[in-house]
């Protein structure tokens, strides 16, 4: 039997007589009382010290699991839907910051409460971190150094000293990313001859040529297109402050071009003498006689115009949608146009303003969220006609995207359009790892209209399975974006160009495939499965692409080959769960920092966090011994460590976004996945009981 049950008509079968008398449903999930330990034990008095034990650790699972249903119930947004926070570093604030001192419209009292958000996160050596606990990095340095000195505070404050010599330290200005270098261009702080062109002709590139716009990932095309018609116009508006202080050799010109590659001759420096071919280019535009700019910048603006229809901004992505609202205003859209007053307000809505202080979000995940935390209540035992079940079901069914959006460039096939997003609005940008999440839930939530759910479903499916990439894995939006030749382009250091695809999303489809009874002999199972097997590490982990980052590649990779009723007593498979077992914590907890994204000698290392112990708990349930110590130990970590609200505290990055350069935290994590953990905990142990209770009445 797997975890979950094969049809999509049905609900799991509802737990013993004794655990449903824990719950106390009633129509409104908020009043429902959560149930202690005391409530559920049963143990006679005359039980022996292991029969107790044994009959504590159960009523503790017991209890954590209610109390965690009761939290994530009562966090249900009326229409229907979870969404929690996504935490992350400084630099969107710094960006924003500099973003109003280009425009020329300070808000003071904002400027106020966004210098007190960047010192509260300035570290003990005077630098910002782009993860929790991870050390100093030089963009966000800079950038915050940047941000403070333009509100005014004097560069003799002893923070920004200390914050001054950490950036001398990593090199100053001259070694930050393309990205940064452009922002700092807008405000003439780095000339822009030493920015690498963003040629807006990239758009004019038919599928034809080898290389071209579609090519680059979903997340890079949003950003990059307004970045072309500022690199165009190269709108500049200097401001009354400079970084001299921080070229640690002067402001030299043989400092501020990107170097070339020791080799002569190599794609790098291919790139950078085409780069001075599009500054040649860029002299003929400004002079009018450049044949293709005119209809490129054209090209540009309408499409950009074009997707801010039907989404909540640019990508509905913080850096697509301030990129496109600089672009608008160097297209000379007025400060009264409707197209500039939806994208600032767009861009506002990620704010989290309080009286002291302002924070911003990179985008909203409510279609992710709710999927997860569905998918942890119901398999923690919440009946499938549940009103909160029932609403966030028909929720999800809204957001299903019926529009042939972008993916349609990189998979032009005759399907219908489906899919989900991680926002609330992006039709055209549908993503296969949403639309996996998404489908595992709705397979779970019988509604009142069966056919439009069964409908959906069946849609959703369809459209995904079409983005198989050609070495069996999936990817997150679009399909076999792999061409390495990208990454080496001079405006590509941000480490986002492509979007391959990798073991923990195939490892999700094949979870879900697997619940719907496809075989393992199934072609496309057997690509995928051989994609995954390929991608282990020589010590059994997998490498976690949107989660940090081998507990969460590993977890994902057992989950979905046991959904595939695969014999988890494989070598290959046992290596994995050896390695899990090997990096576990004395707390019992497991945890890992995104520093193994920079070197994988730190797998495995880092604080126990609830979300992280989650994952490797699931990982070991995937072998479907309730026994193991190992498990158990992880079992008594999350009823431990459990706050008395059913919630968890959880300090830790355990989101990815961009390798390297950009995390992070999903605030429901740290809530839901412990809540699947102990659920699927408890199905491993009542299947045990069930087979040793049917293995004594055969012997009887």
């Amino acid at each position: 039997p797997t975890a979950w049950s094969r049809n999509t008509r049905t609900s799991i079968t509802c737990r013993s007589e004794r655990q449903e008398n824990l719950y106390r449903f009633s129509a409104n999930p908020q009043s429902r009382r959560v149930l202690t330990a005391s409530d559920s034990r049963t143990e006679p008095v005359t039980a022996s010290p292991v029969a107790r034990a044994q009959n504590n650790f159960t009523a503790s699972l017991e209890a954590a699991i209610a109390r965690s249903q009761n939290f994530l119930l009562s966090e249900q947004k009326p229409e229907g839907y979870w969404v929690g926070e996504l935490m992350v570093d400084s630099t969107l604030v710094s960006d924003t910051v500099a973003y109003h001192h280009w425009h020329g419209k300070v808000d003071p009292e904002w400027q106020r409460k966004a210098v007190n958000h960047i010192f509260s996160m300035q570290l003990p050596d005077g630098g910002w971190n782009i993860y929790h606990g991870g050390p100093s990095e030089l963009n966000a340095t800079i950038k915050a150094y940047l941000a403070l000195k333009l509100a005014g505070v004097p560069v003799t404050d002893r923070r920004m000293l200390r914050a001054r010599e950490v950036a001398r330290q990593f090199g100053g200005v001259p070694r930050m990313n393309t990205f940064s270098k452009l922002y700092l261009a807008l405000i003439g702080l780095f000339p822009w001859e030493f920015v690498p062109t963003i040629p807006c002709e990239v758009l004019l590139i038919g599928k034809w040529f080898h290389v071209n716009f579609w090519d680059m990932s979903n997340w890079s095309r949003g950003m990059i297109v307004p970045l072309a018609i500022i690199n165009h116009f190269k709108p500049t508006h200097p401001v009354q402050v400079n970084l001299d202080e921080l070229y640690p050799n002067g402001v030299h010109e043989r400092d501020l071009a990107l170097a070339p590659d020791p080799e002569k001759i190599s794609l790098r420096n291919f790139f950078l003498w085409l780069d001075r071919l599009h500054k040649l280019a860029e002299w003929f535009a400004e002079h009018r006689i450049h044949p293709f700019r005119k209809s490129a910048l054209r090209k540009c603006e309408q499409w950009m115009l074009e997707r801010f229809e039907s989404s909540d901004g640019l990508a509905a992505i913080f850096p697509a949608m301030l990129n496109s609202l600089i672009a608008l205003k160097a297209l000379g859209y007025p400060d009264d146009h409707p197209q500039i007053i939806r994208a600032a307000r767009e861009l506002k809505k990620l704010e989290h303003e309080t009286a002291d202080s302002v924070r911003i979000e990179p985008c909203f995940s409510p279609v992710w969220d709710t999927a997860i935390v569905a998918i942890c209540l119901r398999e923690s035992g919440i009946p499938e006609n549940h009103p909160a079940m029932k609403k966030s079901a028909e929720w999800l069914m809204e957001k299903e995207i019926r529009f042939a959006g972008d993916w349609v460039h990189k998979n032009p096939v005759d399907v219908e359009p489906s899919g989900w997003v991680f926002e609330y609005n992006n039709q055209w940008n549908p993503d296969v790892d949403d639309t996996a999440m998404v489908l595992l839930a709705l397979r779970k939530i019988p509604t009142d209209n069966l056919q439009k759910r069964d409908e959906c479903f069946k849609r959703g499916l369809k459209w995904m399975m079409t983005f198989q990439c050609k070495d069996g894995g999936w990817a997150a939006f679009d399909k076999d974006c792999t061409k390495n030749i990208l990454e080496k382009v001079p405006f590509a250091d941000h480490n986002a160009m492509l979007d391959p695809e990798c073991a923990d999303i195939t490892a999700r489809i094949l979870e879900l495939l697997g619940y719907e009874g496809w075989s393992a002999g199934h072609h496309q199972v057997k690509d995928a499965l051989d994609y995954v097997r390929a991608q282990q590490e020589a010590d059994g982990s997998w490498y976690g692409r949107w989660g940090v980052n081998y507990i969460y590649g590993t977890w994902q990779v057992l989950r979905g080959l046991r959904a595939l009723n695969l014999d988890m007593n494989q070598p290959w498979l046992k290596k994995a769960g050896a390695w899990l077992e090997s990096v576990q914590h004395e707390d019992g907890g497991w945890g890992e920092r995104c520093n193994t994204y920079d070197d994988p000698v730190f797998k495995g290392q880092g604080p126990s966090t609830a979300s992280q112990t989650a994952w490797a708990v699931m990982g070991l349930c995937a072998f479907d011994d309730p026994e193991n110590p190992a498990l158990k130990r992880g079992i008594e970590y999350l009823t431990q460590m459990q706050n008395a609200d059913g919630s968890w505290t959880e300090h830790e990055t355990t989101g990815t976004g961009f390798p390297k350069v950009f995390y992070l935290k999903y605030d429901i994590y740290r809530n839901a996945w412990p809540l699947l953990a102990l659920a699927t905990y408890q199905q491993i142990s009542e299947r045990a009981a069930a087979k040793k209770n049917g293995a004594t009445h055969s012997k009887v």
